[in-house]
């Protein structure tokens, strides 16, 4: 018995369900599988950076830095956490790399409440596990003024009191992420935060940092930095898909997946890591 021809509005139906299905499906694993790999291949060439301006003494000491650029290492043991680089900023595409340093606030080792954000599950998830911290636990952080040691004084979610206003010369580390995944956790009580005190007194801190930074740099934000790759990604993405139709009926199987798939896995990959900017940058 002959099959019946699929009309027109079905057949495109079909196309469009299998098309954003098969997109879906890929970014799906672009998040969970392949941002740790990116992450972890930014930090590698971060930590060679970060050693050394360490050994030539001139890794970045305060006032105005580049957002991207290394600043610290992290260790905290109790999440396994050993050597992490820190770089300076906190928008969404900062966090790509691990680790952000807030830029209104001090650089760790100095007086005053340094802040730190980390993704909870995306590219690696460096601050995932930070529920398993206790208090009493030992945090370190090295920077181009020395090694500090902090000792975590308290675990608090967003709206909870804030600690009490540190003394004269003093010093705190505040590391933020979100805490779990949901609605609630794009709320700011979704927010985990660990305060560690400086053992000892804080340095100065260098004049020159900024005194509020944008929106896109605040816990649980988009970065609108990622609109306009995406807007240029997206054509060139259907670009190359056409052109990979064209060659698979003009030119050859074989030939076109030698040569189309590395394209079309380029284009997905860019447009992956322009879109995913524009999620919470904590998640």
């Amino acid at each position: 018995m002959a099959r019946r021809p699929v009309s027109i509005p079905r057949g495109v139906s079909a196309w469009v369900l299998g098309t954003v299905s098969a997109l879906s499906l890929w970014f799906v694993a672009y998040a969970v599988f392949l941002t740790p790999m990116q992450t972890a291949h930014e930090q590698a060439g971060l930590y060679s950076s970060l050693r050394a301006q360490l050994a030539a003494q001139t890794a970045p000491l305060g006032g105005s830095i580049a957002p991207g650029s290394p600043v610290a290492l992290l260790t905290v043991p109790a999440i396994g956490l050993t050597n992490a680089v820190v770089i300076e900023g906190t928008a969404a595409g900062d966090l790509e790399a691990g680790v952000g340093h807030r830029r209104d606030t001090p650089l760790p080792g100095q007086s005053g409440d340094s802040v730190l954000y980390g993704r909870a599950t995306l590219f690696g998830g460096p601050f995932g596990a930070l529920a398993r911290i206790k208090v009493g636990d030992t945090i370190t952080a090295t920077t181009g003024q020395g090694v500090f040691s902090y000792t975590v004084s308290g675990l608090r979610q967003g709206g909870d009191n804030l600690p009490p206003a540190l003394a004269l010369g003093g010093g705190r580390l505040t590391l933020v992420t979100g805490s779990h995944l949901g609605f609630a956790g794009l709320s700011a009580r979704g927010l985990l935060y660990i305060d560690a005190a400086l053992k000892g007194t804080g340095l100065a801190t260098l004049p020159g940092r900024p005194a509020a930074v944008p929106l896109s740099e605040q816990a649980l934000q988009v970065d609108p930095n990622g609109l306009l790759p995406l807007a240029l990604a997206l054509p060139l993405l259907i670009a190359i898909a056409a052109l990979v139709v064209w060659a698979w009926f003009r030119w050859g199987r074989w030939q076109t997946w030698l040569l189309g798939l590395p394209l079309v896995l380029a284009g997905l990959w860019l447009a992956s890591e322009s879109a995913i900017r524009l999620l919470p940058n904590l998640l």
